[in-house]
C-alpha cells in the first residue's frame, strides 16, 4: 500500500504539492471515485488510478542511460558542480547513479532507483565488465595490452585485475578500448599513467550488457528498453548465483 499523494509525485504527474492542488480540484479518480485525499492508501496493484481521464500505470522502478558529459559529478546532489540527476527530468526523489565517473570523464552511466540491482552490479567480487574509448599521449605498443593482460601496478596493495586493451591507433598519440572488471578510484587513469601513457580523453562506451546509446549526445538520456532491464535483470540474478 501507497499514500496516493506520494504515488502520483512518483510517477510524475507533479510535485506533492502541486498534487493536493490536483486532488482538490478532483483532477485525479481512484477506482471512478473523485472524492481523494492526499493520505489515501491505494495498492497500485489492483486499483485503478486515473489523471484527467487516463489511467496511470504504476512503475516500481526506473531505469535510464544517461550520456554524462563533462563538468558534471556522479552524485545525487552537489555544492559545487551540476550532478548528473540534473539532466533527468522526473519528480522522483529516489534516483541515484549507478557507480560513478570522474568529473572530466563522458559516457555511459546508469541511472536508476533500483537499490538490489545496483548493488549486484557494482560489488567488487562480480567483476561486471566495463569497456572505455581512451585517448592516451604517446604511441602505445603490444606491450602495454600485453602489461594490461596480466595486471599492472597502479599504487595499490595488489595490482590489477587482467584487462583487455585492443589498439585502435598507434601514432604521437594512441587510441584504445580498454576494458575493466574492477571499479577503483580513477582505475583507467592510473593504469594509463603506470604504462607511461597519460590519459587524454575518455569514455565509458558499455557497462556490463548496455553499450552506450549512438543517438545520445552529451546530456541527452533515455530510458531503457524492457530487454535492456531483462539483461541487466537476467546478469543480477546470474550474480546472484555466483555468490
Amino acid at each position: 500500500m501507497i499514500r496516493l499523494d506520494k504515488f502520483l509525485a512518483e510517477m510524475g504527474i507533479g510535485t506533492r504539492s502541486q498534487v493536493k492542488q490536483f486532488l482538490k480540484k478532483r483532477m485525479v479518480a481512484v477506482n471512478g471515485k473523485t472524492d481523494c485525499r492526499p493520505e489515501q492508501k491505494i495498492d497500485p496493484q489492483t486499483d485503478t488510478v486515473c489523471f484527467e481521464g487516463k489511467p496511470i500505470v504504476y512503475a516500481a522502478y526506473e531505469y535510464y542511460m544517461l550520456y554524462k558529459p563533462a563538468g558534471c559529478v556522479s552524485a545525487v546532489s552537489d555544492d559545487r558542480h551540476p550532478t548528473v540527476l540534473d539532466y533527468i527530468e522526473s519528480v522522483r526523489s529516489d534516483l541515484f547513479p549507478v557507480g560513478r565517473l570522474d568529473l572530466d570523464t563522458e559516457g555511459l552511466l546508469l541511472i536508476t532507483n533500483d537499490g538490489a540491482l545496483s548493488h549486484r552490479l557494482l560489488s567488487p567480487v562480480h567483476h561486471v565488465p566495463k569497456t572505455y574509448y581512451v585517448k592516451a599521449a604517446g604511441k602505445v605498443a603490444q606491450s602495454d595490452a600485453d602489461w594490461c593482460e596480466r595486471g599492472i601496478d597502479i599504487g595499490d596493495d595488489k595490482h590489477t585485475r587482467p584487462a583487455k586493451m585492443e589498439i585502435l591507433t598507434a601514432q604521437a598519440d594512441s587510441e584504445l578500448l580498454l576494458t575493466v572488471t574492477e571499479g577503483r578510484y580513477h582505475q583507467i587513469k592510473r593504469m594509463c599513467a603506470a604504462l607511461g601513457h597519460p590519459v587524454l580523453y575518455l569514455k565509458r562506451i558499455s557497462f556490463g550488457p548496455l553499450a552506450l546509446d549512438p543517438s545520445l549526445r552529451p546530456g541527452q538520456y533515455r530510458a531503457l528498453t524492457q530487454e535492456e532491464i531483462n539483461e541487466l535483470q537476467q546478469m543480477s540474478i546470474g550474480l546472484h548465483i555466483e555468490d
